[in-house]
């Protein structure tokens, strides 16, 4: 039996119902390393601002264990935050024949990188991409420093166009990478469509929002990074414009929420939501004509939200920034526009607005971007 340790930081709504597919799989055994072992009891959301607990089952339908983390301060924000000296003898223990570690930039993860290359095969999944890039000695210095940490890598699972052209770059060759789409829980967004359907019906008669009313709605952390400042000004503009039945749903909480209700001025066409567990959020799509992503970046690597929106046949409006456009957003599912950009962001409403977008064609499109495609692309590697 090949046994496959999956090396990942903490329990995450998007990857733990991976998991448990892979565990079904008859091929190979599969057990989780959790390496911020603080995250076992403590659910504080840095950028969210408070605790988080998800309303779906994060640790259930798979083996796992949660490597005690030494470090003095730990955290994901930065490589120290996550020391694991127990992680290779507990992988070691194991007997894994196959390794596959999300992310590098941690002490534990790049140790058990450089420990296992030569003895196991070294699997790899990340979804940097190089849109943030700026010329410079420090874009010189870090690829040369990224080229020798992907030395170490055996095979790397590209999410899509943009992280594989980051690969390539970084000395990676076409042989040692393998498709392995960035992928949510599809079923659960689109089915069953008629509940969520009219459960959102019944939400948008609450929030006084009318049939004919078209609907721009932003669901996820409100900071700098995702530009929810650059929607509400073309929101605002449109309105100045005499666009009507316009409404737009700011759905999160983050530092800059009360900016931006303080710009909005309690607009009557204007909601804010406070943060909805993944159970909701299938309904909260639901609200809305369009989802507009508007990050600027730095590192909106893949853009999620996205494919959630999809799945549930709402199109799209994302910016030039976000990982996943390239991929993702077409003229059936939507309207790519220039990041930091107000003009650009409102002829992409407009567009939208003018556009009849057929919602099984969108749904079809992004099922290709899916947790199965991820388990064949790994069994497919299984030797």
């Amino acid at each position: 039996m090949h046994k496959l340790a999956i090396v990942t930081t903490h329990p995450i709504q998007y990857y733990a119902p991976l998991f448990r597919l892979l565990a079904q799989q008859e091929q190979l055994k599969i057990k989780v390393f959790y390496t911020w072992s603080q995250r076992q009891n403590e659910f504080f959301d840095y950028n969210f601002g408070k605790s988080i607990e998800w309303d779906i089952p994060l640790l259930e339908g798979y083996e796992f264990t949660f490597v005690q983390n030494t470090s003095k301060s730990p955290s994901n924000q930065f490589f120290r935050g996550i020391k694991c000296p127990a992680l290779v003898k507990e992988i070691k223990e194991w007997k894994a024949t196959y390794i596959l570690i999300f992310g590098w930039n941690f002490h534990a993860h790049l140790n058990a990188i450089r420990h296992f290359k030569g003895k196991i095969p070294v699997w790899f999944r990340g979804d940097s991409h190089l849109l943030d890039e700026k010329p410079g000695i420090k874009k010189f210095l870090r690829r040369i420093f990224l080229t020798w940490v992907y030395s170490h890598i055996d095979k790397a699972y590209f999410v899509g166009t943009n992280n594989k052209k980051y690969y390539l770059k970084h000395g990676l060759k076409e042989a040692q990478l393998t498709f392995a789409p960035h992928a949510i829980d599809n079923e659960r967004f689109s089915n069953p469509h008629d509940v969520y359907d009219q459960k959102a019906s019944e939400w948008r008669q609450q929030l006084e929002i009318k049939d004919d009313d078209f609907t721009i709605l932003f669901c996820g952390k409100l900071e700098s990074k995702k530009d929810p400042f650059l929607l509400l000004d073309a929101f605002l503009a449109l309105q100045n414009q005499g666009l009507k039945n316009l409404k737009l749903i700011f759905t999160g909480t983050g530092e800059l929420e009360s900016s931006l209700k303080k710009k909005a001025k309690k607009d009557q066409d204007i909601h804010f939501l406070p943060f909805q567990n993944q159970s909701k959020m299938p309904i909260v799509y639901r609200l809305a004509n369009v989802y507009c992503l508007p990050s600027q970046g730095p590192g909106e690597t893949w853009g999620l939200a996205v494919n959630e929106a999809l799945a549930c046949g709402i199109p799209v409006l994302v910016s030039d920034k976000v990982g996943c456009a390239i991929d993702l957003v077409n003229e059936k599912t939507g309207v790519i526009f220039k990041n930091n950009n107000k003009k650009s962001l409102i002829e992409g409403i407009k567009k939208i607005h003018l556009r009849y977008y057929n919602p099984e064609v969108i749904k079809d499109h992004v099922s290709n971007w899916s947790f199965q495609s991820i388990i064949k692309a790994i069994i497919g590697q299984i030797r």
